[in-house]
């Protein structure tokens, strides 16, 4: 027997203000780190503060985004499980995508617009790689499939969305018109996941095997516990940081001039 209806919000509507919410955090976090990244005064500074970027982004306001959304999906009267190989892969997808992507933008102080859009096109793609990654773990009795032109959608949602968000973070100077760009990030990140879902086309079968892996609930605790060691981390950096661009300039030394 063939059924194709299924439920993205059988836990209530109030979850997709949450998986919102937690999207908006992460991104604002995460950009507020790529910000002090762009003044870093050395290397290896630049590129701690873009590993907090990409772990605020990539793990939170991306995956753990997504992990929250799906509590929502249900197929009603049959299991949902999901494979943990896939589930950890899309996570760590997520969080290396990102960092690729923000190291692009964010590995120099003067802004270039090739290097918004390097940036904003590998971060909005991080957005899809990580859903699609974590879509590939869902275990249903029955076939996903998934319509091309809303596949699309949702890739020129993301892109579009993170390199706005992107711009934000080096346009304006008010720490309020910053918090804008981690808000543009969420819509970024939470349009693309449901525009995503709204594009798979899932067929039931309940002549189909039960799906095998693990029910969502069974790792739900760890999951938030490493969300907020995630946060924990660059809140308490970013608080402690000066305020970019107060950083004293290191003078250059000057050059001596060798007596023969």
């Amino acid at each position: 027997m063939d059924m194709n209806h299924v439920q993205h919000f059988a836990m209530g509507d109030w979850l997709l203000v949450l998986a919102y919410l937690t999207s908006a955090v992460g991104c604002t976090l995460g950009l507020a780190c790529t910000l002090q990244a762009r003044y870093a005064t050395d290397a290896r500074t630049r590129l701690g503060w873009l590993g907090l970027a990409s772990l605020s982004l990539g793990g939170v306001g991306i995956w753990v985004m997504h992990f929250i959304a799906m509590l929502g999906f249900a197929t009603p009267g049959m299991p949902v499980r999901y494979n943990i190989l896939w589930t950890v892969l899309s996570a760590i997808m997520a969080v290396v995508a990102v960092f690729c992507g923000l190291l692009v933008f964010g590995v120099r102080a003067k802004f270039a617009w090739w290097r918004l859009v390097a940036g904003g096109v590998i971060t909005g793609g991080a957005v899809n790689l990580m859903h699609y990654t974590g879509m590939r773990a869902l275990e249903i009795k029955g076939t996903i499939g998934y319509n091309p032109w809303l596949v699309l959608l949702s890739v020129v949602i993301a892109v579009v969305a993170a390199t706005a968000a992107l711009w934000f973070t080096v346009a304006v100077d008010k720490p309020l018109h910053r918090l804008a760009a981690g808000v543009v990030a969420g819509v970024a990140v939470t349009g693309m996941h449901y525009t995503g879902m709204a594009a798979m086309e899932v067929h039931l079968d309940l002549s189909a095997p039960d799906p095998s892996g693990v029910e969502v609930f069974s790792f739900l605790f760890p999951v938030f516990v490493l969300a907020a060691l995630a946060l924990a981390v660059p809140i308490c950096a970013v608080l402690m940081a000066p305020a970019p661009g107060s950083r004293p300039e290191t003078p250059a030394p000057r050059p001596t001039v060798s007596q023969v």
